[in-house]
C-alpha cells in the first residue's frame, strides 16, 4: 500500500537508491563536521543516526523496484 502511494506519487527505485547513497555520504559529512565541533562520541551519535537511514531507502528502492517490474509485466498482458 505504502509502495504504491509512492509509485503514484511519482517516487522510482532510482529516486530511493539515490536517496541511500545520499545518506550514507551525509552520515561521513556529518560525523566529520560534528567531530570538529563537539567530542568523539556525539560525533560518532549524529554519523550512526543519519547512516541508518541508508538501509531503509534501500529496502523502499527495492520494494519500489519489485512493484514497477510487477506494474510493467502487468502492462504487457
Amino acid at each position: 500500500m505504502i509502495v504504491k502511494k509512492l509509485h503514484d506519487a511519482g517516487v522510482q527505485s532510482e529516486h530511493a537508491y539515490a536517496a541511500a547513497f545520499g545518506s550514507i555520504g551525509l552520515s561521513l559529512v556529518s560525523w566529520l563536521a560534528s567531530n570538529r565541533q563537539e567530542n568523539l562520541e556525539r560525533a560518532d551519535r549524529w554519523g550512526i543516526f543519519v547512516g541508518e537511514w541508508a538501509p531503509t531507502f534501500f529496502a523502499l528502492g527495492l520494494a519500489l523496484a519489485n512493484y514497477e517490474q510487477s506494474d510493467s509485466a502487468v502492462a504487457d498482458r
